[in-house]
């Protein structure tokens, strides 16, 4: 069975929704995270993460975890790298001293800019089969679902509880 084939059965299948949400973001982030580690040696989780600290200045790392959500440690490395690589900075708080504010350096404003370019043609790039009312209305449900209490809660999926 050749991989059309497949996936029209995986997307007829009774988990059909999952499974077309999974490929379009997953084939997605394949497709811009290759672009980026290739032109900038930044993995998709930095160049997330600098976009969240440059629309945010003085946001804190935990506070990036709940805008993409991924595990502290991985946002930690992405901060990490980006401020080794001078693209972020950061400073103690103002109200508390052990927490680190982030702040974009004037050479990770650049890089984001680049990358907000390619990264918008990307967009229009993947939403190119969709009509304007379309894309509309894909961002409409997209967006309610987002902000389901649904989508990083679960009923279906909970674990037992330790003792």
């Amino acid at each position: 069975m050749d991989t059309k084939n497949q996936l029209d059965t995986i997307f007829a299948s009774d988990m059909r929704f999952l499974m077309i949400l999974s490929y379009i973001v997953l084939g997605n982030t394949a497709v811009i995270n290759r672009f980026i580690e290739h032109t900038h040696r930044l993995p998709v989780h930095a160049w997330s993460t600098l976009y969240c600290i440059d629309q945010f200045p003085g946001i804190r790392a935990k506070e990036i975890t709940q805008l993409f959500p991924r595990p502290q440690n991985t946002i930690s490395r992405a901060v990490s790298q980006l401020v080794e690589r001078g693209l972020v900075r950061h400073q103690p708080s103002q109200t508390d001293g052990r927490e680190k504010q982030l702040f974009t350096t004037d050479q990770g404003a650049v890089l984001l800019a680049e990358l907000r370019a390619a990264i918008v043609e990307r967009q229009d790039e993947m939403f190119a089969p969709l009509e304007d009312d379309e894309r509309d209305v894909f961002f409409r449900l997209a967006l309610k679902i987002a902000k389901g209490s649904k989508l990083l809660e679960t009923v279906a999926m909970s674990l037992p509880e330790t003792q």
